[in-house]
């Protein structure tokens, strides 16, 4: 069965409450009782030495002398209503000679049947009905009366434990109220913690199973500067995320779809034209390399789909090497010679060092290279010039391709980056791209802690510039190149 918060505190409370009841009245009970008896005996006893020393040590001497006796009656009768007890005085064989419970004398002393003078334990103290003597359970003290150093009697001092359970019960019941009074606090407590925590926690629950069910747009709405409310934050931020992850995918997705559907109904349209007859066997080659074109399209997207997919930072691993990365520069630039021919482009390189070493993948730098160079070349008019750069700053070496092409509307700059984005211009400009080469880019640069930036003002051209982490020559490798010098 499953249970909700509230009725599992409102159960542990229960049985805290029940189980402060149990301690209580079980063993609080019964320390409290033995505490009782012993104090209770303690003062008997202390009460029963003064008595003994201060006048029925003078008996013993006349123990005949009916005036001494009454004395000492008279004594243990006002002992009796302040101790609110029995007391009796017993001759060393077992007699009983006084009680403070009779109001006259014993005419005859009475026989204490089976009577010892040692307490069962060995106490000085002891409960049960003393040798018989009473009808009810009893504590009976019992202090020995000594006169010229022998004992001569004793002194005994009974009271009834009902008594005595009566005066715990009293000090007990202070002990339920306050019990009470505590479960009524806890019980406030209890309500509080609902308002601070259980109250809370139900709306991020709320929050939670509404995220879960994709309804991203309603927030949580915690106003708690606590934990909770930083949780409840955190999760009103994950949900932002998820919905613009959501949107983000919806767009890949139309996108995606977009981008297949034209080179595939273009496919599709000339086969089916070549086998019905529609296109004429003699000019069937030109559809052909049409056909070729859309496919090469189809497979240059396929492949920055896997790039991208493949830049996750989970899963991926950079390949850290130390390179120059103006011979990458060189060797990249130069698989562009047949098109930089064929549209009059030229290309300049200019490196402020002859060699500028960096700390990077080496195969993923040179992809990003291909692509901002291909994005230049594609949007430059002829005779233009790129310009590639190198430049040291401190720990860093930065990276610039400039061109003087159309450059790209203020409006865009920010969107550049998203796959599969494409700038009017560049849709009416260049049919073959797939708007994934820029979204490869920064993804690379992201993945090795580095920044990109765009510099572009349309008709004037556009200038990207990226980071490198710059990496230190080998000490041997220093020293050796000092010596050839």
């Amino acid at each position: 069965m499953r249970l909700s918060l509230n009725v599992k505190f409102l159960f542990l409370y229960l049985l805290f409450a029940l189980s402060s009841f149990l301690c209580i009245s079980t063993v609080t009970s019964q320390m409290m009782m033995k505490n009782a008896i012993t104090e209770k005996a303690t003062a008997f006893y202390q009460e029963g030495l003064y008595l003994s020393e201060q006048y029925v040590g003078n008996y013993f001497e006349k123990p005949q002398n009916r005036k001494t006796l009454s004395t000492v009656h008279s004594q243990l009768a006002s002992l009796d209503v302040y101790l609110d007890a029995s007391i009796w005085l017993i001759s060393k064989d077992g007699e009983l000679i006084l009680s403070s419970d009779s109001i006259t004398l014993l005419e005859e002393p009475e026989e204490i049947p089976d009577f010892k003078t040692v307490l069962p334990g060995g106490k000085y103290y002891m409960i049960g009905n003393f040798f018989n003597m009473f009808n009810e359970q009893t504590l009976s003290v019992l202090i020995p009366v000594s006169h010229n150093y022998h004992v001569r009697g004793y002194i005994a001092i009974h009271t009834p434990m009902s008594v005595i359970v009566q005066e715990k019960e009293g000090y007990l019941f202070s002990f339920y109220i306050t019990m009470i009074l505590l479960m009524l606090l806890g019980l406030c407590f209890s309500a509080a913690n609902w308002l601070v925590t259980c109250h809370p926690l139900n709306k991020l629950r709320k929050g939670a199973g509404e995220y879960a069910l994709g309804n991203y747009h309603t927030p949580i709405g915690m106003e708690q500067d606590d934990e909770l409310g930083f949780l409840g934050d955190t999760m009103d931020f994950m949900a932002e995320s998820l919905k613009d992850h959501d949107e983000d995918q919806r767009k890949l997705i139309s996108n995606i779809s977009h981008d297949f559907r034209s080179p595939l109904t273009s496919i599709k349209g000339y086969i089916e034209a070549m086998l019905d007859g529609t296109i004429p066997y003699e000019i069937q080659e030109k559809y052909l390399n049409i056909v070729l074109r859309e496919t090469e399209r189809l497979t240059k997207l396929t492949s920055g789909l896997l790039t991208l997919h493949s830049m996750d930072p989970k899963q991926n691993r950079l390949c850290k090497t130390k390179f120059d990365i103006n011979a990458v520069i060189k060797n990249t630039a130069a698989t562009f010679e047949g098109t930089c021919t064929s549209r009059r482009i030229s290309i300049d390189l200019l490196f402020s060092d002859w060699e500028s070493l960096v700390y990077a993948d080496m195969g993923k730098i040179q992809q990003v290279l291909y692509n901002l160079i291909d994005n230049a070349i594609k949007f430059s008019q002829p005779d233009s010039v790129i310009t590639i750069e190198t430049t040291v700053k401190y720990e860093k070496i930065f990276v610039s391709v400039r061109d003087t092409g159309i450059g790209i509307p203020k409006e865009s700059l920010k969107k550049i980056w998203e796959r599969f984005y494409k700038t009017d211009t560049s849709r009416g400009k260049d049919k073959k791209g797939t708007g994934l080469g820029l979204a490869i880019v920064k993804e690379v640069i992201q993945l090795h802690n580095e920044n990109i930036n765009v510099v572009s003002t349309e008709g004037v051209g556009t200038e990207f510039i990226f980071s490198l982490q710059r990496a230190e020559e080998n000490p041997d490798e220093a020293a050796n190149s000092d010596s050839k010098q």
